[in-house]
């Protein structure tokens, strides 16, 4: 039915439940990454498998000063993501962060984080230029991917809907940060670059208080 042009519009329209993602870059990061790439390259050198155990130590406790240059901007940029939200009162959080290194053929799974309040990545080292794999045009080396947590909130939705796409796609570079709800599932597309993949992933988990209580 087609709307007439003299039709005055009083509706009102409200947005509900969003889901907020930060997308940041830290000032200082160019120098920084070199030093966090050489560092995650010396731990992971001793280690077998160190991106899949990342419950065996809490990068963020190192006394470095790079880590603690990251530490620090990952808090201010919780507390950005806070305020956003329109959240005024204290919130007291801990970080819990692991590196990640994903050489070629490397990818992480459909996933959330269970028992975290936000979760994020922030980018070391980024390959870039023209992958080793090629042949499809649905590849997305590099990318991480944002899922609705609707879910099938899709099925209905006709052209133009912003509730057509399920999927959000980041195309991450380094120096960038991303923050997120930790209960949203993601997956990172696999590496097909002969470089490696550096990133530094971290939760925000609540110490709780009552005054979290709605």
């Amino acid at each position: 039915m087609a709307e007439s042009k003299d039709q005055k519009v009083t509706a009102e329209f409200r947005d509900l439940w969003p889901t907020t993602l930060l997308v940041d870059r830290l000032p200082g990061a160019e120098n920084a990454n070199i030093v966090l790439t050489r560092l995650i390259e010396e731990m992971d050198a001793g280690k077998t498998d160190m991106t899949a155990d990342y419950l065996s130590g809490n990068l963020f406790d190192i006394d470095h000063p790079a880590i603690v240059w990251l530490r620090d901007c990952v808090n201010i940029s919780v507390q950005q993501y806070a305020r956003n939200w329109g959240i005024d009162y204290r919130v007291d959080w801990h970080l819990q962060a692991w590196p990640n290194v994903n050489r070629f053929g490397d990818y992480h799974n459909l996933h959330n984080h269970p028992h975290s309040w936000l979760s994020g990545t922030y980018y070391v080292q980024v390959p870039s230029g023209e992958p080793k794999v090629k042949g499809r045009s649905d590849l997305n080396p590099g990318a991480i991917s944002f899922f609705d947590p609707r879910a099938q909130a899709n099925m209905l939705a006709i052209k133009g809907d912003g509730q057509v796409e399920a999927e959000h796609r980041v195309m991450p570079d380094p120096g960038m940060i991303l923050i997120w709800p930790a209960f949203v599932h993601h997956l990172v597309h696999p590496n097909l670059f002969e470089e490696t993949r550096i990133s530094i992933s971290f939760n925000a988990v609540l110490n709780w208080r009552n005054e979290y209580i709605p």
